[in-house]
């Protein structure tokens, strides 16, 4: 505890001490298309029951003496080449969490407090969240040509909710040419891991190409210390304490493909295959209470292909069929007490899905577009968790048999085949009154059917633009959206974790939350962001622990909430001293309510306040040569997830980033998590709830080179959704 508050004053110390020198100038201009232009500027756990523990900050706005955003119809759009310049950035993941208003939370990003979708190029497909944002890491920030961020996108983007749209640099045509960029990395958090990654870009008069390729390995080590608590029903209390020790490496491979064909002017043809292969190997070793041995081996391929077709009177239609496959196998031997457990498992998840849609935009006239269409997807989810006596010994996959021919007491298998489609049909407007204000309104009906839902929803979207005078903005947005369970969750099976104390269990009648939300945004002379938002999400679900009164488990499991609302505010300032230090102030305060009125026995009803403050500095030690250091660290209080509370956290952390041959090569030297103190360590301490789980927690050293050749002049694809995939 000592460490967070010495970070505290530390960080707060060296931001109060700038002597900040701020440019005030607010001047509008307007871009060819006629927008406004202002010149502006996770802790993620180890144990995977836990998501969506940690809430990290927004990042904020620099100041700048170019144009950095524009105001157009419902969105911002970003000059995000220029906001990342400065700064150790060398991926598209890292880049997007730059932009004003984006939060990392538990490894995944999100716009203001609310989940975000990230598409590219306008183009919206089925790829997880997993997957998307292993493949934002593997796009050069150099691809990147603007970024629209939008609070509350339109049925015309097929996304409700918040989205950013990653604009990427397109291919300049003429005689044929060559672009691309190699980069390496090297990491030590306790273990080494690396990264290679190769892209490259042929184009030529009206036909373009591309291809990528990112292949991250290394291994890993984690421990958790467990303290609890158990209670059962007959009254009867069970200390335990357990250390455990994870031993773990990897391989993963990302590959992309992709052509266009221009056929004229806004007649586009493109084609665009996506994979992914994966293994992951661990051991791992529980001493304690509990006694245990487990070995797991898991990989996983994806497959995406997906053809856009773009008419010059509006039209536009595609298909996209993804494959995606995820098998694995464990080893577990454990006793605790007088129980034994001693088997091998098998499971997989495969998955086949198909997306089709039609959309069309029509111009009327006076500043009024109409915009409307449909899409289609069907997907089957085909799954099965098979368990097998290991001391009986089995051959070929038999289900074993113990000594006197009858099975084993073994956990119940699953095999389950579940097929759901789900078709949206939508209508939408936006007209723009003078050249002040401009509103957006859109409504969307989606059917949605699986073995165990047969339901119609309605979402209606509503965004008002204002701009009073130059250099203000005034955005207001009205939105509704629903999220799905990801598949596995929904499965009716049973998964052992931790050496078989903790069961991860599915919920076959998880239900898809709906939230709707309000937000305002104001920002001040263009560099200046105050923000509050609410937002009510009915049917909320999340992973949470229980100790079982009937048996000695701890069980994980997904359920519906009642509600879980939100509001909070949100300051964002950028301060500059000339032109040797550039820095940024976010300060945010959030309300939470969660209520679950079912939860097992111990229905909760809990509220909580909590803030957030970043701090990031970037100092420039010399342009010739371009020298640069960066200083960034950010103050968690205290804050709640279901039965959970979570300690406050922190971190900080520093990188110098090297640039030479014309910026064409970058060398990037980095320390993150100094004091490591970025881990939290949840407790439970609810009823009969009594947990504490502590989590290792190691400081990151760093290298990596980027080189650029051939002018680089190169765009990117979009990502498969794989977020509901295992």
């Amino acid at each position: 505890m000592k460490r967070i508050y010495l970070l505290s004053i530390a960080c707060c110390t060296l931001s109060i001490s700038l002597s900040a020198q701020e440019n005030n100038g607010g001047a509008v201009t307007a871009d060819s298309d006629g927008n406004r232009i202002l010149s502006t500027d996770s802790l993620i756990t180890p144990d995977a029951c836990l998501d969506s523990i940690y809430q990290a900050l927004p990042e904020v706005m620099i100041t700048g003496e170019r144009p950095i955003v524009k105001a157009a119809q419902g969105k911002l759009v970003y000059d995000l080449p220029r906001l990342i310049q400065s700064l150790p950035v060398d991926n598209a993941y890292d880049a997007v969490k730059e932009l004003p208003g984006v939060i990392e939370m538990n490894g995944g990003l999100q716009l203001a407090g609310q989940g975000v979708t990230v598409i590219l190029d306008g183009k919206v497909t089925t790829l997880s969240t997993g997957q998307l944002y292993a493949l934002l890491r593997s796009i050069p920030a150099g691809r990147i040509e603007k970024a629209e961020v939008m609070y509350n996108a339109p049925a015309r983007y097929q996304v409700r909710g918040a989205l950013i749209n990653i604009i990427l640099k397109q291919s300049a045509g003429g005689s044929g040419s060559w672009q691309g960029e190699l980069y390496g990395k090297y990491r030590q958090k306790h273990n080494e891991g690396f990264e290679e990654r190769a892209s490259l870009l042929y184009n030529k008069n009206k036909f373009s190409t591309d291809f990528l390729y990112s292949h991250s390995h290394g291994r890993s080590y984690s421990t958790t210390g467990k303290e609890a608590v158990h209670t059962l029903a007959d009254g009867s209390v069970h200390p335990i304490a357990t250390d455990e020790v994870n031993h773990s490496r990897s391989h993963t491979h990302n590959f992309r493909w992709g052509t266009d064909y221009n056929i004229g002017k806004d007649h586009r043809l493109s084609l665009v295959y996506n994979g992914a292969y994966s293994t992951v190997h661990n051991h791992m070793e529980i001493m304690g209470t509990q006694v245990s041995a487990t070995r797991g081996n898991s990989s996983t391929w994806l497959h995406n292909g997906r053809l856009d077709y773009l008419t010059p009177f509006g039209l536009s239609a595609g298909a996209e069929l993804t494959y995606y496959r995820s098998p694995s196998n464990q080893l577990l031997h454990s006793r605790m007490l007088d129980g034994k457990l001693s088997f091998y498992t098998e499971d997989c998840q495969r998955i086949n899905r198909w997306k089709f849609f039609l959309a069309q935009e029509h111009s009327l006239g006076k500043g009024w577009d109409m915009n409307y269409g449909v899409t289609y997807v069907t997907g089957v989810d085909n799954s099965y968790q098979y368990y097998f006596d290991e001391e009986s010994g089995m051959e070929n996959g038999a289900r074993a048999e113990s000594a006197d021919g009858e099975e084993s007491q073994l956990p119940d298998d699953m095999h389950s085949r579940r097929h759901e489609q789900t078709w949206n049909v939508y209508i939408g407007f936006n007209k723009s009154f003078g050249d002040k204000l401009t509103i957006d309104a859109s409504l969307a009906a989606e059917h949605y059917k699986t073995p165990v839902w047969n339901r119609w929803d309605w979402y209606p979207v509503l965004n008002l633009n204002y701009m009073p005078a130059p250099g203000h903005i005034l955005q207001f947005s009205l939105s509704s959206e629903k999220e799905y369970p990801a598949y596995w969750a929904t499965q009716d099976a049973v998964s052992y974790l931790g050496g078989g104390y903790s069961e991860l269990h599915g919920n076959p009648l998880l239900k898809p939350a709906q939230e709707y939300g309000a937000r305002m945004t104001y920002i001040l002379k263009g560099k200046y962001i105050f923000g509050a938002w609410f937002a009510h999400t009915k049917d909320y679900s999340t992973q949470l622990l229980y100790q079982s009164s009937q048996r000695l488990v701890e069980i994980y499991k997904e359920m519906n909430f009642d509600y879980h609302q939100q509001a909070g505010i949100q300051v964002s300032v950028p301060f500059k001293v000339k032109n040797w230090l550039n820095s940024r102030l976010t300060l945010i305060g959030v309300w939470q309510h969660e209520k679950n009125s079912h939860f097992w026995d111990v229905p909760f009803n809990r509220k909580q306040c909590y803030g957030i403050a970043r701090m990031t500095h970037t100092f420039t030690l010399s342009s010739k040569p371009d020298l640069k250091l960066t200083v960034a660290g950010f103050v968690h209080n205290k804050g709640i997830q279901g039965i959970y509370d979570l300690p406050t956290s922190g971190n900080v952390d520093i990188s110098l980033r090297y640039g030479f041959a014309k910026s064409k090569a970058v060398l990037n030297l980095y320390c993150n998590d100094i004091f490591e103190t970025g881990q939290i360590n949840p407790r439970i301490r609810f009823k009969t709830q009594n947990v504490t789980n502590h989590y290792s927690c190691f400081r990151e050293f760093g290298v990596s080179f980027t080189y650029k050749f051939g002018g680089y002049k190169e765009k990117q694809r979009e990502a498969v959704d794989t977020s509901r995939f295992k």
